[in-house]
């Protein structure tokens, strides 16, 4: 089995070059982008499958730092439509249907597009257990690589934080990316800046991730 490498995962690394800010409002640069924010949300909500899975799929593309970002969109969707045979490389090359259609849970009509946007997909879940950590309680992150898709960035791994707040049973996305919800306690821990890039942080800085229980260990 080959090493999970997430190409996503960009958070306190400096080898990327200078982030250039656009204007407010400017969402597309070319006539296809829209088309392809389109199909992703349309396949989306098909159900063929969920939004941790959509996410693997991009950031585990080879080619992901030489992309723009809706390039990304368009390639994890092509990877995500092969792997389900919904689409043959060939039909990809050709750039048309060459075999017959498979059907799919649902499809997404266009009057309901409006509703469903504005519905959304809740990650809320009941859980039967309590939480394991509170509000104030020190914690630690684990470390090390992750073999799987994972929410919890490298540059917080093995650090010390604070519980801040405690938001429920949620959707885990590292298990939700291979298949079952598995819901788990999520919590915003918050972390001093010293803690994760060093004295050479601005003083008083505090950085805040939302983390579920797995992720998390108490200090003692």
């Amino acid at each position: 089995m080959s090493r999970y490498t997430s190409h996503a995962d960009l958070g306190g690394t400096d080898v990327h070059g200078a982030i250039v800010p656009e204007p407010e409002g400017e969402l597309f640069h070319a006539a296809w982008e829209p088309r392809v924010l389109a199909l992703t949300v349309a396949m989306g909500a098909s159900g063929t499958w969920n939004i941790d899975m959509s996410r693997s799929a991009r950031e585990t593309l080879d080619d992901y730092e030489r992309l723009t970002y809706y390039a990304i969109w368009l390639k994890g969707l092509e990877k995500l439509l092969v792997e389900h045979g919904l689409v043959a490389r060939d039909e990809l090359a050709a750039g048309r249907m060459l075999h017959p259609a498979k059907p799919i849970p649902r499809v997404l009509q266009t009057d309901d597009v409006a509703a469903v946007l504005a519905r959304g997909a809740p990650t809320a879940r009941h859980s039967t257990t309590a939480a394991r950590f509170a509000v104030g309680e020190r914690v630690r992150t684990c470390a090390g690589e992750i073999p799987h898709h994972t929410r919890l960035p490298r540059y917080a791994r093995g650090k010390a934080g604070v519980i801040d707040r405690v938001h429920g049973a949620h959707v885990f996305a590292d298990a939700h990316a291979r298949g079952p919800e598995d819901p788990q306690w999520l919590y915003t821990v918050a972390f001093d800046g010293r803690e994760l890039w060093g004295d050479a942080t601005t003083p008083g800085l505090r950085v805040s991730i939302d983390a579920w229980e797995p992720y998390l260990e108490p200090i003692r």
